[in-house]
Order: structure tokens, then sequence, then C-alpha cells
């Protein structure tokens, strides 16, 4: 369970700091429902960019956002694109709800609120004393810098050195500072390295997203309400939700699996990962290009038990995609020979690489279970492809100019020619096989113990659902700390 003991003294200097910095938290309750935000509140969110460094816009961590990049306000239905039959190549509905929308483009904006509010409200991070550190492989120090520049804390990004351009270019201008560690995407050993490094200081405070378990607390409570709320309002008569897919990143966004599973008993749920980077379909390992997803480790707060299936995707097959949904030549394409709407094709961008790789799950799955036109299968596009330019750019130069015949080619061997090969339906012994290397990673090397791991599989209601359950007690707390600053009171 998350540690919600209060620190006095830290809590005393976070409340001063929230005051001069007029920083008012939002709660977990107003993420999922953003009608509970106060009106003054949303008042001043009309005059305010969604990318702007202003602490109001800890009110827009929420799938519920306007697609508007100032002045909007939220939505009943969240964000999102449907891949229909005619690109996707399976007859089942596919809802994608969109990231793109958070501040920073990304929701792991929300998954890093999770980590730091606990320890921010209970003073445990003292704000005057603390450097928030964020080890990521991209996104979630993105989320955490953003984070810590509204709440007026110092920050530390850790991203492997391999990452896309936009995101260093972006972190500049935000994080207190970068730090580049050897490797891609699926190299988090060498992350976890410098932050044992970092912790002999301590003013250094470690927010490891594949750890904290505040990360699938926000999820299973903001993600996964959003997930349900999203279906119920597309869901045509007879239909079924059947599945849901998630790439494996830090595993944060299976929570959400978890709350879906728990109101559609029948849905399956899949974790997805690069096939270049195989550890959870056979104990593999190996670099790749999904950015947005980290492997060679299973995260700690990835509860297996629970997950249904496993699915590896190609990196060829995202990069490849990337170029059809963003150039002018694969927008031909899907106009002149797909007939798809001028809305929709637009929307594709709106798809990062894991996004991509996303949306390739749940095609895997709609294939393997010979799903209908009467299921429906759901995931989530962490970021846009503005995140992504200089590698369409690379790509470009790597493969030669793009063309139709070149789109079409790539629709029918990456996306449509997908096969069920690469994937598993996970067995008793399955699951069991994966939560077990958690263990060469998490008690050998991280500190956990075999205590701890062996209560994630054997105690679900004191791990798993406590956690999940402690959305509420959080909520007490931010509105307790909100309470003190009185600035409510003064809107």
């Amino acid at each position: 369970m998350i540690d919600l003991t209060i620190n006095k003294t830290g809590l005393a200097h976070n409340l001063q700091k929230a005051k001069e910095n007029n920083i008012i938290i939002p709660t977990i309750a107003q993420m999922q429902n953003p009608d509970l935000i106060p009106e003054k509140i949303k008042a001043k969110l009309k005059n305010t960019g969604l990318w702007d460094v202003n602490p109001v816009n800890l009110f827009r961590i929420s799938w519920h956002n306007e697609a508007k990049e100032s002045g909007g306000l939220f939505q009943a239905v969240p964000n999102y694109v449907e891949i229909p039959s005619e690109l996707s190549g399976v007859p089942c509905r596919i809802i994608a709800m969109a990231g793109k929308w958070f501040p920073t483009g990304c929701h792991k904006v929300g998954a890093s609120f999770g980590c730091l509010a606990p320890r921010l409200v209970t003073g445990q991070f003292d704000a005057t004393y603390h450097h928030a550190v964020w080890p990521s492989t991209g996104n979630y120090c993105r989320g955490g810098a953003f984070n810590s520049k509204l709440l007026a804390c110092e920050s530390v990004a850790i991203l492997p050195q391999d990452m896309s351009k936009e995101r260093f270019d972006w972190l500049k201008s935000i994080a207190g500072q970068i730090i580049a560690t050897p490797g891609c995407e699926s190299n988090v050993k060498e992350i976890f390295d410098k932050t044992w490094e970092l912790k002999k200081d301590p003013t250094m405070m470690i927010f490891n997203q594949f750890a904290e378990m505040g990360n699938p607390l926000w999820h299973y409570n903001v993600t996964g309400y959003a997930l349900s709320d999203l279906y119920e309002a597309v869901k045509k008569p007879g239909d079924n939700f059947a599945g849901a897919c998630f790439t494996s990143g830090s595993a944060g966004t299976m929570s959400a699996g978890d709350l879906l599973k728990e109101r559609y008993p029948r849905l399956k749920l899949a974790v997805g990962e690069a096939l270049q980077c195989p550890t959870i379909l056979d104990n593999g390992f190996g670099g790749h290009r999904i950015e947005g997803i980290g492997d060679k480790h299973i995260p700690w707060i990835h509860n297996v038990k629970n997950t249904d299936m496993v699915i590896d995707i190609d990196d060829e097959d995202s990069q490849r995609l990337l170029r059809l949904f963003n150039t002018a030549d694969g927008r031909k394409y899907l106009k002149e020979e797909l007939h798809l709407a001028d809305e929709l094709i637009e929307k594709l961008s709106w798809l990062g690489i894991s996004g991509i790789a996303n949306v390739l799950c749940c095609i895997k799955m709609a294939k393997y279970y010979e799903l209908t036109e009467h299921d429906v299968v759901a995931t989530v596009l962490t970021d846009s492809a503005v995140m992504y330019n200089s590698r369409i750019e690379e790509l470009n130069e790597m493969h030669g100019a793009y063309s139709v015949p070149e789109a079409a080619k790539d629709h029918a061997l990456h996306m449509t020619g997908l096969k069920t090969d690469n994937m598993l339906e996970l067995s008793y012994a399955d699951r069991k096989r994966v939560h077990n290397l958690k263990y060469y990673t998490w008690v050998e090397q991280q500190g956990m113990t075999v205590e701890e791991l062996n209560a994630q599989w054997y105690d679900t209601k004191g791990t798993w659902d406590a956690v999940h359950a402690e959305a509420k007690e959080l909520d007490t707390l931010i509105n307790e700390f909100n309470e003190a600053t009185g600035l409510l009171k003064t809107l």
C-alpha cells in the first residue's frame, strides 16, 4: 500500500510553498468527474493554454479535456479514435482513448501526479528540501518535470540517450536537471543504476514509475473509469466489451484493465511488448524502437495474476505505420484508396509510436479470439505523433521518399496482414512464471522483499485492491491540504 503517514515539518513547508505559488491540488474524484471542479477554477482554465506552466493546469490532468490547445474545459466523452475495419482489417470495433489532450500531450502526467501527490500532501516530500527524481524512458519524466514545475518543486529527469529529440528539447525548458543514461527504450537497468547513485544524496527523492503504487492507483481510478465512460457512451445495442490491450511500459495502465475486468467480467486483458525484447513472452531481451515502453524486466506494479494474454509487436510495424499516418502520400492513400473521412485521417496523428503498437495489439487480439462486429476492444494512445517528427524524418532518410504504393504495402504488411504469432494466452502457470521474473529485478537489485513479492500473488485484497481503494483516503488528505492553504476560499 501507499504510505500516507504525515510528516508535519515537510507538510508545513509544502503548505507555505502552495500559498506562495497559488497552488490548489485536484482530487482523484475531480479527475474522474470534472463536474466536481469548482466553477471559479474552470473560469481560470478558459484563459489558460493546455501546455502553459500554470498551477491551474493540474485540473486538466483528466481524460475529459476538450480537444483545444487553449481555453478548453471538459466533455462527458473522452477524446478517442475509432479504428474502422477498412483500416484494421478486423470486424470488431477498436476504440483508442487519446492522451494528446493532456498537459504535456501525454497521459503520463497523470501517472506522475499519482506518485507525487501522496508524498506532497503528507509532507514526506518536502518541496523546500527535496528534488523530485523521475526515472523514465521518456514521457513519465516529462510529466513528472511538468508537475514538479506546477507544484514549485525542483526536478531531475532521467531517460535513455537514444530517445527522440523532441523529448529532450521539451525537457530543457521544464526540468531542473536532465540526465541521459546509456542505451535505448529497453535499457531500464541503466536508469535504475543512476537512481541508486543519486540516492546517496539525501535531497534526492526517487519517484520510480515502475515501482510507485501511486501509478496504478491513478490509472485504476482515472484511466479505468474513463475507458468505462467511453465504452458506455459509444456502445451499440448488442455490443460486448471483449478486451483491452496496453503495452507494458511501467504497467501502470494495466491497472485500468483491473477496473474494467471488475465491471465487465468477460473482458480479456492483454499486455503488449516489443517482439525485439520478448521478456514476458519467453524471458527474452534486446533493444527496440517502440518508444513509450521499457523492457528487460517486469514492473513491480504489474498485477500479472490478472493478465490474460501477452502480445508481442514487431517494432518495424509501428515505425512503418507512423510514416503511413503522418506523410502526405500516406494520407492520400488513406483518403483515396480506403475512403477514410478527413476527420479520421487527421485524428490518426493522435497515435504516437506506442499508441500504434497498442492498436496493433488490439488487432492481434481480435484475430486470436475471432471477434465480430458486436465486440469492442479498447486501448489508450499514450502520446501523439508530435513527439516523433524527427523519427519520421529519420525513416524518410532511411527508406527514401514515401509514395502511395509504399503506403499500400505498409498497410497490407504491417497492419491488415498481422498474424496471431508471437502471442500467448496466459495459463495460471504462465502468469506465475512472469510474476516470478520480478524477483531478479526487485528483490535481488532494488530492495524489495520476498514476502512483498509473494503478497502480490497470494493476497490480492491486501495489495492491489487496497491500493486501488486508497484514492478516497488520498482525496481526504488533498482536501485537507487545500483547506489549510485557504486558497479555495479566496478564488
